[in-house]
């Protein structure tokens, strides 16, 4: 359990790292893009909506792993510890 907890937590530090690496490196290879407007006429640019979803990701990754460690990771440690006390018990 301890190893499935980590790999999850490793898997998606390797999965936020890259992405960040990917957007960095984009902006020292093309800065120029980040500031290719959406549309015809529009004062978004690309880099706006490239920037929230780098953002938004590293969020949704984590709201993720919360929500693993504390719901299915927790429970399993529950249903362990109730199993090793009823064996103190007996």
């Amino acid at each position: 359990m301890a190893h499935q907890k980590s790999v999850l937590g490793w898997s998606f530090s390797i999965l936020i790292f890259s992405i960040y690496v990917v957007y960095i490196l984009y902006i020292g290879l093309s800065p120029e893009s980040f500031g290719v407007p959406v549309g015809t006429g529009s004062i978004t640019t690309w880099g706006i909506y490239i920037g929230l979803f780098v953002i938004l990701f590293a969020i949704a990754i984590t709201g993720i792993y919360v929500h693993k460690a504390n719901g299915v990771f927790e429970e399993t440690t529950q249903r362990v510890i109730r199993v090793v006390q009823e064996q103190n018990h007996e």
